[in-house]
């Protein structure tokens, strides 16, 4: 679904499932941090790790 689409849901809880899929890849974020570990997504279908370093210097 898109943005767009998931705003307009009748489903108060689809709605707001993007907002708390941001929350929680912040808080992971936040984590990768403080662990000074690596968290893994997903960019152009391709896997990619990204080091708590790099999380520090806010270019992920």
């Amino acid at each position: 679904m898109t943005q767009q689409e998931l705003y307009k849901a009748k489903n108060p809880d689809l709605r707001a499932s993007l907002a708390a899929m941001q929350r929680a890849a912040e808080l992971a974020r936040q984590t990768a941090i403080l662990t000074n570990t690596e968290i893994i997504v997903v960019r152009n279908g391709k896997v990619v790790r990204i080091p708590a370093e790099q999380l520090r210097m806010g270019e992920a």
